[in-house]
């Protein structure tokens, strides 16, 4: 599977926008903009760790749940 820093970002930026659409805690989350902004100076290595991914639930699933 060929992956891009740009899928990573675009994935990770519509989970954090789905969690945060009906629980954003303006004095404890940073905006989804600004998290957009903090991933893209994260390395691959980080952006795949932010995912979370792993044995249950693998990085191309991840991909395909929140780039549909």
């Amino acid at each position: 599977m060929k992956l891009t820093k740009e899928q990573l970002i675009t994935a990770l930026s519509a989970e954090y926008e789905y969690l945060c659409h009906d629980d954003f805690d303006p004095d404890m989350d940073v905006s989804p903009e600004d998290y957009r902004v903090m991933l893209t100076q994260m390395s691959m290595n980080e952006l795949i760790e932010e995912t979370s991914t792993g044995e249950h639930f693998s990085l191309e699933e991840y991909l395909n749940t929140w780039t549909s």
